[in-house]
């Protein structure tokens, strides 16, 4: 397949010739907002995690209509000549204001507000919202994960579950919501994640017999590696890792059968032998139930992979672009616009998110017209991204993951427990009360 540099592909079809239809008519130049929120949360779930803001701005960079991108939508007449000319100029020269990457959310938050052109703004949709969706749904469930586990270690093993690239962004999306590592050493290189990964039960089988197995990878990797154990009896296992790193090993690991039995006996196992400092992790088809389950064990780290980068634990965000707010002619003001439609009708207007504090914890979330003044006592959860067509927010890996455990240090115990079936927060709980931008200002309809 041809390859680009260039990620203005990364798109429907109807954004272009939607584009071209209004370059045609003149409707292009007016300025337009767009704002992307999410309609409701999976099941079970309280709230959601912005993430992806960071690979947003990245392939946003890379938003260009180069030479072999105009010649393949010349090639198939997907826009007019004139369309062409105008995308061989593109760069997107607006304004986008968001939450904070690693921020919780709740439906019918802005999370991502787009002000620009029409044009300008119109054929970022898809690729916002992909790397929105997939992102957030990877981080929201990696951070009620992380609640379960309290504390102690999380690895991301979910490279080999899904696409590869896919692969890379949720191990990102993972370590902003509390995991502390992966396995995909592409994720290590693009965004410099711990990685970590020491044998599989391929490695025991290739040997005569586990022992030699298990002398081969200390001889390579030190005494201080994680031996798996559970090749043929965890009991068996355990004692040919003693006897092949000493009471210096580093971890052992356990991937099958009941993994709280199997742990309890192992540490006791490890204990009597001195080895107390030996780390106990588990794996296997993991996920939060599973997890919250085990942590009466002794069990050091968890890898989790296929139910965090999957459907099973990580569902799509549900997150829509819908434009808010246009003015009639290029340069006037911004008027409000709303679809009606039931359970996909929008309120029109831009709209201003905060969070309302008592002390350190959040007792409200308020959702008002964007000119409206935040009252003290409240946080606002957006801040600018991109300013002019200048990118203005660009935070460390580290700084989002400290903002984002920061922020989910505010929000009271309830909101970690499972929701109903509207994923709402605690009825008994007077947040994310949000006021309809309709009562105060006038919506054009």
């Amino acid at each position: 397949m041809p390859t680009s540099a260039s990620s203005a592909l990364l798109t429907d079809h109807y954004e272009l010739t939607m584009l071209d239809a209004a370059l045609r008519d003149g409707a292009a130049d007016r300025p337009a907002v767009f704002e992307a929120f999410t309609r409701k949360l999976p099941e079970g779930r309280r709230f959601g995690v912005a993430a992806g803001l960071g690979r947003i701005l990245e392939e946003l960079e890379r938003f260009r209509f180069d030479d072999p991108t105009l010649a393949y939508l010349d090639d198939r007449n997907v826009v007019s000549p004139a369309t062409l000319a105008w995308l061989s100029g593109y760069r997107f020269r607006g304004e986008v204001y968001a939450f904070h990457e690693g921020e919780p959310f709740v439906p019918d938050e802005p999370v991502l507000t787009v002000s620009a052109t029409f044009a300008d703004a119109v054929v970022l949709e898809t690729l916002v919202l992909s790397i929105l969706n997939h992102d957030s749904a990877i981080a929201s469930a990696a951070a009620r994960i992380a609640r379960a586990a309290e504390g102690r270690s999380l690895l991301e093993f979910g490279t080999r579950r899904t696409h590869e690239q896919a692969a890379v962004a949720a191990a990102r999306a993972a370590y902003v919501a509390g995991f502390d590592g992966t396995s995909n050493l592409a994720a290590g290189q693009r965004y410099g994640i711990p990685t970590l990964g020491t044998s599989a039960h391929a490695f025991t089988l290739l040997h005569n017999d586990e022992r030699a197995a298990f002398h081969a990878q200390v001889d390579a990797l030190g005494s201080d590696t994680t031996l798996l154990v559970d090749t043929y009896d965890v009991r068996r296992g355990v004692e040919r890792a003693l006897d092949a790193a000493g009471t210096s090993l580093g971890g052992i690991r356990i991937d099958s059968g009941d993994l709280a039995e199997h742990a309890r006996t192992a540490r006791a196992q490890l204990d009597a032998a001195g080895a107390t400092g030996t780390r106990i992790v588990v794996s296997g088809d993991l996920n939060e139930d599973r997890i919250r389950s085990l942590r009466d064990a002794p069990i050091d780290g968890y890898g989790v992979g296929t139910d965090l980068v999957t459907g099973g634990g990580a569902p799509t965000a549900w997150f829509v672009y819908k434009l808010v707010a246009r003015a009639l002619e290029r340069g006037g003001p911004c008027e409000p616009v709303a679809k009606a439609g039931g359970h996909k009708a929008t309120v029109g207007g831009r709209k201003r998110v905060s969070r309302r504090l008592d002390g350190s914890r959040a007792i409200g979330e308020v959702v008002r017209p964007w000119k409206a003044r935040v009252p003290s006592g409240e946080r606002p959860l957006q801040v600018p991204v991109i300013v002019d067509g200048e990118r203005v927010y660009d935070p460390s890996l580290d700084d989002i993951r400290a903002h984002h455990a920061a922020a989910c240090a505010e929000l009271p115990p309830d909101a970690f427990a499972p929701a109903d079936a509207t994923g709402s927060m605690p009825s008994d709980w007077p947040v994310f009360d949000q006021l309809d931008a309709r009562s105060e200002q006038e919506v054009a309809t």
